[in-house]
């Protein structure tokens, strides 16, 4: 699939999380991982929290597909997580397969007070289930909750819309984390402002990538960081990007 070029923001960095002792000095596994969901779910608001540590507040849209790295230590591998950041807008739905294609990871992001998202991201997960790697481990992550007011509002509360700092939770808990375990999918509910559960969600997508993508390593073999670029250590390598993890697409993330 060919897309008009455009510039493409990448981001690499050194610190490893959530380091296990004797495993830091391990050669990192590179593993290709997706986020995808409506637009202004915070998909890109979670990737920066992850990699950066940080939160921009009204951040502007990506113009290019954004793509960063990050690695993760857990038992006794070290996973370096190369993310693709797509664009959410409808319009750009066509462009989404050229960047899960041949991943191992999938995010799918929506946001736990607009109930809409939930169904977007349930129509993405459908379509990685149907088109993307089986063996590729999905994340449902229900973003925004620094919004959610927990506890029931009053009456004059819910009559001063203009002064609220919080809005009413529109997805629950229990219904998302109830779908996500029939379609198998791992589940958490995130902030991206507060940083609530953001690496957590990436260190437990790091245990559950499946051995074999460790196991059947082929060393020398380039890591696959274009967009339909896979993991060489299952030979799924169909095409690479640039040894700088850089490349150009019409993506708007």
């Amino acid at each position: 699939m060919s897309s008009a070029a455009s510039p493409t923001s990448a981001v690499d960095t050194t610190p490893a999380t959530s380091v296990s002792p004797g495993s830091a000095n391990s050669k990192p596994v590179p593993v290709k991982l997706v986020l995808l969901g409506e637009s202004a779910v915070g998909k890109s608001s979670l990737v920066i929290r992850f990699v950066n540590h940080d939160y921009i507040e009204n951040r502007e849209p990506t113009i290019g597909a954004a793509f960063l790295t990050q690695k993760t230590t857990v038992e006794d591998r070290t996973i370096k997580f190369e993310i693709w950041d797509t664009a959410g807008q409808e319009r750009f739905h066509s462009l989404a397969p050229m960047y899960y294609r041949n991943a191992q990871a999938a995010v799918v992001v929506y946001d736990v007070t607009k109930a809409a998202t939930l169904d977007k991201a349930k129509s993405w997960v459908k379509e990685l289930q149907r088109q993307a790697n089986p063996h590729i481990v999905i994340a449902l992550v229900g973003n925004k909750l620094d919004l959610v007011d927990e506890q029931p509002a009053s009456e004059e509360e819910q009559n001063d819309d203009d002064d609220a700092e919080s809005v009413n939770r529109q997805v629950s808990t229990e219904d998302a984390a109830a779908y996500a375990q029939e379609a198998g999918l791992l589940f958490y509910e995130t902030s991206a402002k507060t940083g609530a559960n953001v690496e957590q969600v990436f260190v437990e997508i790091a245990k559950n990538v499946p051995l074999e993508y460790i196991m059947y390593s082929r060393p020398g073999a380039r890591t696959g960081a274009g967009p339909g670029g896979g993991n060489p250590r299952i030979d799924l390598l169909r095409e690479g990007g640039n040894a700088n993890g850089s490349s150009s697409s019409g993506c708007a993330c």
